[in-house]
């Protein structure tokens, strides 16, 4: 059997829990950096049952605190439900989304709700989340421990999605959750500023779908529908694998942020997929999105060429792209805007849901295992979207998804610092890498007690 890429190199998960505090940096840190830079990572905890999806492994937290010139570092597992049970069992218990279930009596049903995706800091409190929609996990901004799990008064009676939006102007927090499995297939969820759900309502959907993100404008909300789900020929001979419908059209739904189901306007546009979107905003009668776009998920004829990143069957292969979305007259207009594959893009989160000037793009490295090799910053204009500075990862480093840090004086949308966690399998060493987000150049790196694995998604906690 092949080495699976995802539990090796610089995606070996860690299994030590590590506190460390005065780390050595290489060069000042910017006095100006007070916060925590938190990312979310997958780390079973024991051996996988059969094939290991990079998705499966049970949530793991690195944290960085910045204050006054100096840096602490802590990791820890998010502590689900499911992640308790096989600690107390001493085994793996769940499969994996590549196995079939094989037992029917786990509690949460037969996928483990790992945590192990997002983070969301929203009034002072941090949420990791899942991609599959699960139950959010609350986090101290202190030690990273968990605090439990978060339903809000008992108002979320079903899942919570990766990828929520913060609304910085009215601090609402935006969500979306979704089942490929039972009705209702899509939600849509609204928490207030004070952090009461007041809106959790069922989206009518023709089928059920695999769904990642979502975005927000000043008054709407952008759902999406992509055609990736169910094999229909292999569900009429009673079996379940995962397809890519190129006949069926990407949707977009439009609502108003504190709208009812019935106030969604549908966009129809060419099939593709989208993990992540960039941002969102308002022109006029239309409303723009941007995203890293994977035009086939799933080829018919699959890449042998080992410079292409793969999930499994799925190639990733994400390049930015624009779709526009009349509300007067229902037209969607489409197009990409760059030829080099990114994907993870941040922006500076206080100006989500209003048309950014600037966006940082980490670069997908020609290999077989999705990883990153550097950070494109890319200026918006009015129509036009241009690379207009790089910063290359050090030779034999890979990094992951970097988080705005503004700077205090807020004297620009770029004033300010880009943080990010980066690993060096062969020296087997990891750093955070602080970078100014202006220039793009190097203005510290922190080097971390461990090497860590790359991960998947990170916050920037001001203040923490």
């Amino acid at each position: 059997m092949s080495e699976n890429l995802y539990l090796v190199g610089e995606h070996e998960p860690v299994h030590q829990e590590v506190s460390a505090e005065h780390l050595k940096t290489t060069g000042a840190l910017p006095a100006a950096l007070r916060g925590l830079y938190v990312r979310n990572s997958p780390a079973p905890q024991f051996a996988p049952i059969g094939r290991y999806h990079w998705f499966d492994g049970d949530g793991m937290v690195h944290g960085l605190w910045l204050r006054d010139g100096q840096a602490r570092y802590a990791n820890r597992w998010i502590r689900t439900a499911g992640f308790e049970r096989e600690r107390a069992e001493g085994q793996a218990m769940w499969t994996g989304i590549l196995e079939a279930p094989r037992r029917k009596d786990l509690p949460g049903g037969p996928l483990k709700d790992t945590a192990n995706t997002d983070l969301v800091f929203h009034q002072g409190r941090l949420l990791a989340l899942w991609w599959l929609s699960g139950t959010p996990y609350e986090l101290d901004v202190t030690s990273l421990a968990t605090k439990g799990p978060e339903n809000f008064q008992g108002r979320l009676t079903g899942g919570f999605s990766a990828h929520p939006k913060v609304d910085p102007r009215t601090n609402e927090l935006v969500f979306f959750d979704y089942s490929i499995v039972k009705k209702p297939f899509l939600r849509y969820g609204l928490v207030s500023p004070t952090g009461e759900l007041i809106r959790y309502e069922a989206i009518e959907t023709p089928a059920p779908h695999i769904l990642h993100d979502m975005a927000i404008t000043e008054r709407f909300s952008i759902l999406m529908d992509f055609p990736l789900g169910w094999d229909a020929a292999k569900l009429k001979e009673g079996k379940r694998r995962i397809a890519f419908d190129r006949g069926t059209p990407s949707r977009f739904g439009v609502l108003p942020r504190h709208g009812a189901a019935a106030d969604v306007k549908w966009f129809e546009a060419e099939p593709c997929y989208m993990y992540h979107t960039v941002n969102a905003y308002e022109v006029g009668d239309e409303v723009v999105l941007l995203g890293c776009r994977v035009k086939n998920l799933i080829p018919e004829t699959q890449d042998t060429t080992g410079t292409v990143a793969r999930l499994d069957t799925i190639e990733l292969v994400p390049h930015l792209y624009e779709w526009r979305f009349n509300l007067k007259t229902g037209a969607t207009t489409e197009r990409q805007l760059d030829d080099v594959a990114t994907e993870f893009p941040r922006i500076n989160d206080s100006i989500q849901g209003r048309r950014a000037a600037f966006g940082y793009h980490p670069r997908v490295a020609k290999r077989p295992d999705l990883m990153f090799d550097g950070i494109i910053k890319y200026a918006f204009g009015d129509s036009s979207a241009k690379a207009v500075a790089t910063w290359n990862a050090p030779a034999g480093w890979f990094v992951g998804e970097a988080s705005f840090a503004p700077n205090d004086t807020k004297r620009s949308e770029d004033d300010g610092f880009l943080v990010t966690f980066g690993t060096n399998a062969r020296e087997q060493q990891s750093a955070a890498f602080v970078i100014d987000a202006k220039t793009m150049q190097l203005a510290s790196t922190v080097h971390l007690p461990q090497r860590i694995s790359l991960g998947f998604h990170s916050y920037w906690c001001p203040g923490v």
